[in-house]
């Protein structure tokens, strides 16, 4: 029993540090001691310490002897490596739920988000389609496998914050829309070469972009 309301305490702190972290709440380059950060969430300091420690390993905070944990920037070199990992993994996804046959409720959760995403985009709501974009993404790792879905979350996770910016600073997204719904079709047709490769053409594009972004703008991290 004690042991449950632990990993709960823990659980409702690593949620709320990683909420705060993502949303920019708790924006780059921020430190503070851990008691600090537990008197924030209103929380003891073990499951504050266990959660920050999960955020460790996930490589949104580092932990800093005796000085808390400050949360981790993101320059352009760890940009592209980021956005390489999340188009070879994202290929891969690509190309496993084309072979394991998309289905039609999937297809349909799929294209759901990517409509409310137009909406969004429509509305002139760049913060909203950026996280319909986020969402469309994680789906490919929910309907591949466990694995990829850990993986991938772990890097949208890691990208999440700079994305919003980049959309801001851009005035429109930073990748190709469409390139959504033309994976789709191929994942759905079962051609999982062409899958692939949109995958991974569509995070390129978008690299490029957000290359040119940092460059242009004079930002070195985000």
């Amino acid at each position: 029993m004690l042991a449950r309301v632990k990993e709960t305490r823990v659980d409702n702190a690593y949620e709320k540090l990683k909420a705060d972290i993502l949303l920019g709440e708790l924006p780059p380059g921020f430190q503070a001691p851990e008691p600090e950060i537990a008197a924030r969430l209103q929380m003891s300091r073990t499951p504050v310490r266990e959660a920050l420690i999960r955020l460790e390993t996930e490589g949104l905070v580092v932990l800093i002897p005796r000085r808390g944990a400050r949360v981790l920037s993101m320059n352009v070199q760890d940009l592209v490596e980021v956005m390489e990992i999340l188009g070879a993994l994202e290929a891969l996804a690509a190309a496993t739920i084309a072979h394991q046959g998309l289905s039609a409720d999937v297809c349909a959760e799929m294209e759901s988000v990517l409509d409310a995403g137009s909406a969004a985009l429509a509305d002139g709501d760049l913060l909203a389609w950026a996280e319909y974009d986020a969402r469309f993404h994680r789906l490919l790792g929910k309907w591949s496998n466990r694995r990829l879905e850990r993986e991938i979350g772990l890097h949208l996770d890691q990208l999440h914050r700079v994305a919003r910016v980049l959309v801001r600073m851009n005035g429109a997204p930073v990748e190709q829309p469409e390139d959504h719904f033309s994976l789709i079709r191929s994942m759905k047709s079962g051609n999982a070469a062409e899958a692939a490769a949109i995958a991974q053409s569509h995070r390129e594009t978008a690299l490029s972009n957000m290359k040119a972004l940092f460059e242009s703008s004079g930002v070195t991290h985000l």
